[in-house]
């Protein structure tokens, strides 16, 4: 019933307008969709395209990955905090690499949540032309990360839920791993 009374409205339309009035229509909301959805994108895309700088900002755009990468406003690539290495925790080596990659990252959560923070895009010690390809951090961008004017990484590393790693202009030592050791 509901399908033949909407039938029955747009054979009047055209009944009474000829197929001119029915194009115009259809022409109207297209244009009207296409206004909202322009303002939609504009509205949640410009939001999101605005530059992060060494600033404050909120945890609310900080989302940690693990003990060594945070996301900013859901934006891809993902960023490697540079200047210390923590355990992994999805490609742990033991048992226990993983614990404590567990551990960093929960603390590292816990930064976030409770502290004011500062955050700057770095570049990456990669070979020039690399960066942000899967040959450079695994195409990470990289940045620093402090909590309360401190360095995370530092905590972490006093806490031992991380090691120092700290690389050249263009190139990095082998990482250091010594959790299943």
């Amino acid at each position: 019933m509901r399908g033949e009374s909407a039938h029955r409205g747009l054979k009047h339309v055209l009944d009474s307008s000829g197929p001119a009035r029915h194009h115009v229509c259809r022409r109207g909301r297209l244009v009207r969709f296409s206004i909202i959805l322009a303002f939609l994108v504009l509205a949640c895309g410009g939001a999101q395209a605005q530059p992060v700088s060494s600033s404050q900002i909120t945890s609310d755009v900080v989302r940690v990955i693990d003990g060594d990468t945070i996301r900013i406003r859901h934006e891809r690539p993902d960023v490697r905090l540079v200047g210390f290495n923590a355990p992994e925790t999805r490609r742990a080596n033991c048992p226990w690499e993983r614990e404590l990659g567990d551990k960093a990252t929960r603390r590292l959560r816990d930064l976030v949540r409770s502290s004011q923070l500062d955050f700057k895009f770095v570049a990456c010690a990669c070979p020039p032309g690399t960066e942000g390809t899967p040959s450079c951090n695994y195409g990470r961008r990289c940045g620093t990360l402090k909590a309360n004017g401190q360095d995370v990484g530092q905590i972490l590393i006093r806490e031992n839920l991380a090691v120092s790693f700290v690389c050249g202009q263009t190139s990095c030592p082998p990482t250091p791993k010594p959790w299943c050791n």
